[in-house]
């Protein structure tokens, strides 16, 4: 497995964890393209990983920026033509 959460929250939903194979930082977010449900990982630095563990809610805000697709820039795994859409 690559991707390990250390914090999700259920409520907000979205993870923050450590990309195994590259030793860096991510935040991820559910999405569905009607045919599968998935994750998008989109890439943070240390420090910016450290902020969101210890204030969860400027990671709430980052999340709400990937689900409206403004941090397309920090997708790790780009995604296919039929991209899902934020659950």
């Amino acid at each position: 497995m690559r991707f390990n959460d250390t914090f999700f929250s259920r409520d907000e939903r979205f993870s923050i964890g450590i990309d195994l194979e590259t030793d860096g930082c991510y935040v991820s977010i559910p999405v569905s393209n009607g045919l599968v449900d998935y994750e998008e990982y989109y890439e943070i630095d240390r420090e910016t990983y450290a902020r969101f563990l210890s204030d969860p809610a400027v990671a709430s805000s980052f999340a709400a920026e990937c689900r409206r697709r403004d941090r397309d820039e920090l997708l790790i795994i780009r995604p296919g033509r039929n991209r899902g859409t934020p659950v």
